[in-house]
């Protein structure tokens, strides 16, 4: 079962923000806006895009390369091209740190 594994300052990420980060196996984007960390897996479902780098709107991010968003709450594929869902993990601040646990497969 995975467990919450620390990862970055909250200081350094600034809101809105984002950054990329390896936890695990995976590489996912930590994302800061509103006050409130998520984390997705940095990857479009359509076409394996790196989500870290697309435009963020409010609580959606679009792949760069053809312009598919997700919810970045739940990992939700909200637009075409992109027809399944991306990974969403668990966030917690502690004591000045982001937390995350990924979600299992």
């Amino acid at each position: 079962m995975p467990e919450f594994v620390k990862t970055v300052p909250v200081a350094e990420i600034a809101d809105p923000g984002r950054t990329l980060l390896e936890v695990g196996d995976r590489v996912v984007v930590l994302i800061h806006i509103g006050g409130k960390f998520f984390c997705i897996d940095d990857v479009c479902t359509h076409d394996g895009g790196p989500l870290s780098d697309g435009e963020l709107d409010d609580h959606t991010i679009a792949c760069p390369r053809h312009g598919a968003k997700f919810d970045i709450c739940n990992g939700k594929a909200l637009t075409m091209p992109a027809t399944e869902d991306t990974a969403a993990h668990q966030t917690e601040v502690r004591d000045g740190w982001v937390w995350v646990k990924l979600r299992e497969e």
